[in-house]
């Protein structure tokens, strides 16, 4: 199997999630020239979209306002954006849906994985979107497993098992959600400010997440320890590991 370039993927349930839990990582990865793709499975345009409701658009209004906010975002993060279309409230699994990450999966190639916990009882198409991201990368690397046209992978097809990371809920005290890694995201922040500032139709969620990332800004300065230099205005963003990392090194 051939070297694979770093790729982030990421697998967000609505339109405005992978801005909101991981758009530092995604800025942080595209800033050292590296490729991130987002994968919407909705534009939660049902569930995520009341301002719009309340002002009297049609359904498809509001998709295409999902739409265009997504994409603004994802161009802030410098990221690569597909849109599923799955629906939400509730977003379903299905063999369709599966089959198209898989060949997501296999056309992104992604080094490192970013979806929502397994467990969010506020918001079940959350866990629904992660329970498919998983079985799709299992999958993926099955050269036995078709495409979404039934033709079968080559062995340069096939994904490798890329670690995946949970980005932190919008509720992480009831989500059993309990973070074992930190990230410094001190230098992407101003993209992902930039990106939260494109989701209009979640204006109130800006201060939010602002002030999250200055919170576990300082985890990350308490957790490094003294001798790192880190700012004093340092950003973080917070991740639970699902898989065993692999390592010839402890440190």
């Amino acid at each position: 199997m051939a070297h694979r370039s770093p790729s982030l993927l990421v697998v967000s349930a609505h339109a405005g999630d992978f801005v909101w839990r991981a758009g530092g990582a995604i800025a942080a990865a595209t800033q050292r020239g590296e490729r991130a793709t987002v994968v919407c499975l909705s534009y939660g345009e049902r569930g995520e979209s009341a301002s719009q409701w309340l002002e009297g658009k049609s359904l498809e209004e509001i998709k295409a306002i999902r739409r265009g906010e997504a994409e603004a975002a994802a161009s802030a993060l410098g990221a690569d954006i597909i849109f599923l279309d799955l629906g939400d409230y509730p977003l379903r699994e299905s063999p369709e849906a599966i089959a198209a990450l898989i060949d997501i999966y296999r056309q992104v190639q992604p080094t490192v994985v970013l979806t929502h916990p397994l467990t969010d009882p506020y918001n079940g198409d959350h866990p629904a979107a992660a329970r498919m991201a998983l079985e799709a990368r299992v999958l993926a690397q099955a050269i036995g497993v078709a495409n979404a046209d039934g033709s079968f992978p080559t062995a340069d097809d096939i994904i490798g098992a890329p670690p995946v990371f949970f980005f932190e809920p919008h509720q992480p005290e009831q989500s059993d959600f309990k973070p074992n890694v930190l990230l410094d995201i001190t230098e992407a922040f101003p993209r992902k400010r930039a990106a939260m500032e494109c989701l209009a139709a979640q204006k109130h969620m800006w201060s939010y997440y602002t002030d999250l990332a200055v919170r576990r800004g300082v985890q990350v300065k308490r957790n490094a320890g003294p001798n790192l230099g880190l700012a004093h205005d340092t950003r973080g963003e917070a991740y639970m590991r699902y898989l065993p990392q692999v390592t010839g090194l402890l440190e």
